[in-house]
Order: structure tokens, then sequence, then C-alpha cells
């Protein structure tokens, strides 16, 4: 499937490559986390204006888990509590924290009318696989526990994330189906890493290597995983979990220049074939990350106002 940059994403990665900056495999977890960062600041489009945004801290057994709390000004009530969307962060993984995705969390707050919580899960390689899927879980079943005092309601709660973050909220979906957590309204999917064996043909398209090279998937992995065990493991690839029959309605988006385009599109057809309500959305001359980019990159505030619309009408 051959993929064609739309101009304004072909004139960015042109800014990257000038950029000079450094690849990501190059660099120390750390040192990426900064550098990716900063990005954001660069691309990220001027936030709609909240009615608050709050810190939260969730308990886990490993302590605490950090989250922030994002409230419209003009949410979606009904007796007195909003519907909630639990966001996890994309960044492979190993980068990206409630900063890097503070402005995505904001315009979804604002387009779906709904109060957003993002998950600060830990990192890997400080923190290894499963750390960051029981994070999610946790702070999942925590909110959802605690639901009216943070004036949410309990019954439209969705979860959704992008890229890594669309991993973790697909596992989410998976694991409150099976009784570890709680029933969930929706999943929002934003090309999701779906199959760490990597074998879609997107994997090897020069053309989709793009940001997200091909190396840089595999540095992620590398960091993630504790080994090739991993790759077999639902918790690490949803694709291969039993069954998908009985999940929530999923709105599923994919890029055209991404390496994870076939396995989230495969994902889709998935879900389809079990009986899920899917909206599947691609945008065929993006690439992967154009979503957090909408400052330099419209279709990323054409595809935030479409999630919002699809988060109103699922609740």
């Amino acid at each position: 499937m051959p993929a064609t940059l739309d101009p304004d994403a072909a004139a960015v990665f042109k800014a990257f490559q000038e950029a000079g900056r450094p690849p990501y495999e190059t660099l120390s977890p750390a040192e990426a986390r900064e550098f990716y960062l900063a990005g954001r600041v660069v691309s990220n489009p001027e936030p709609p204006e909240l009615e608050s945004v709050e810190p939260l801290s969730i308990p886990a057994p490993h302590g605490s888990i950090p989250a922030r709390v994002y409230t419209p000004k003009h949410p979606r009530k009904a007796d007195g509590l909003a519907p909630v969307l639990v966001f996890f962060h994309g960044g492979g993984w190993v980068i990206g924290d409630l900063d890097s995705h503070d402005v995505v969390c904001r315009k979804l707050a604002d387009e779906g009318q709904m109060i957003v919580i993002s998950v600060d899960y830990r990192l890997a390689p400080e923190h290894k696989f499963p750390a960051a899927v029981d994070d999610a879980i946790d702070a999942t079943k925590w909110i959802a526990e605690n639901a009216k005092q943070l004036g949410i309601d309990a019954a439209r709660l969705s979860v959704g994330g992008d890229s890594a973050g669309g991993n973790l909220a697909a596992v989410v979906a998976i694991a409150a189906r099976d009784g570890n957590g709680p029933a969930i309204a929706g999943q929002v999917l934003i090309y999701p890493a779906t199959d760490f064996a990597m074998t879609h043909p997107s994997h090897s398209e020069p053309e989709t290597s793009i940001l997200l090279t091909h190396s840089v998937i595999r540095w992620f992995s590398d960091h993630y995983l504790n080994g090739a065990a991993d790759v077999h493991d639902w918790r690490a690839s949803p694709a291969r979990a039993k069954t998908l029959i009985g999940l929530p309605p999923a709105y599923v988006l994919t890029a055209g220049a991404d390496p994870l385009r076939d396995e989230g599109d495969d994902y889709a057809r998935q879900l389809k074939e079990a009986g899920v309500p899917v909206t599947y959305r691609h945008f065929p001359g993006q690439f992967h990350g154009f979503f957090t980019m909408g400052k330099l990159l419209q279709q990323a505030n054409v595809a935030a106002s479409e999630i919002g619309i699809w988060l109103k009408a699922l609740n």
C-alpha cells in the first residue's frame, strides 16, 4: 500500500530532517524523553480553555500513579455526573508523560465535552512489561471505583490513547471484559500498536519509515519487553488475545505512512469479525504521531473533532 504524504505532512517531515535531530535509538531513554517533550512544544496547537486542570494521585501497589484531570467548561452531565475518557499517552512505553500529551487531552475534553483523566504509567526500561499494563488497569479500576467523588459517571467510562497508549487502552478493554476492571463504554485506539511480532507489510515498507522508523520501534521493543516470550502475551499484543468478542465499541485511527498502519487496520478487522461495533478512520497522507501536531497539521485537529463527535454519540 504505497503512502504519499499530504503537502503539510511532507513539509513537517522535511523540517524534522533539516533540524538534524538525532534518532531516538542513538539516545538514552532520558535523553529521548527530553527531545520528545521539546518536539511537542513546537507542534502542539493552542489549547482550548477548560474549566479546570487538576493533578491527581492514584493509589497503586507500588506507591502511586500520577494523573491529571481535565474538566471542560460544559461537560455533558446526567444526574450531575459527566462521562470520562481515561487516556494513556503514546511514546513506545519509554518516552512521553502528562506534559507531552497535555494539549491533546485538553482538546479531547473540549471536543467530547467530557472529563479526561490522563494516566502517567511507569515507563521502561526502568519498569519493564507488564508494569505499564498493571498501572493502566489499576488506574482505570480506581477511577471507576471513585467515580462519584471525581464527578464522573462510571457507566460512561471509556479508555483511549495513541500508539503505545492505544495498545494499553486495548489491553485495558480486554482485561475489563474478562473481569479485571470496570465495564468500559468505548475504546479510542489512535494508530495503536497491537502485535509485537511486527510482521505486517507496513513494517517493512520504506515509505512508512517516517519519524517512527523501524529501528526506533525495535529500540522501544527492546526497552519494554523482557524477551521474545512477551511477544505472544496478549497484554503486550492485544491482537493475540484468544477472542475479541464482547469488547466495547471502538474508534480505530490509522495513518498511511506509519509502520503500525497494517496492524491497526488488522485489529479493526478482527474487532468487526468478533461483532464489535467499529468506526475505522484512515488518514492516508499522514505519518505516525500526527495526532499531537495540530499546530502544524490540520488533519490532527480534524481527527480530534471526529473523535469528540464519536464519544458524544457513544454516551
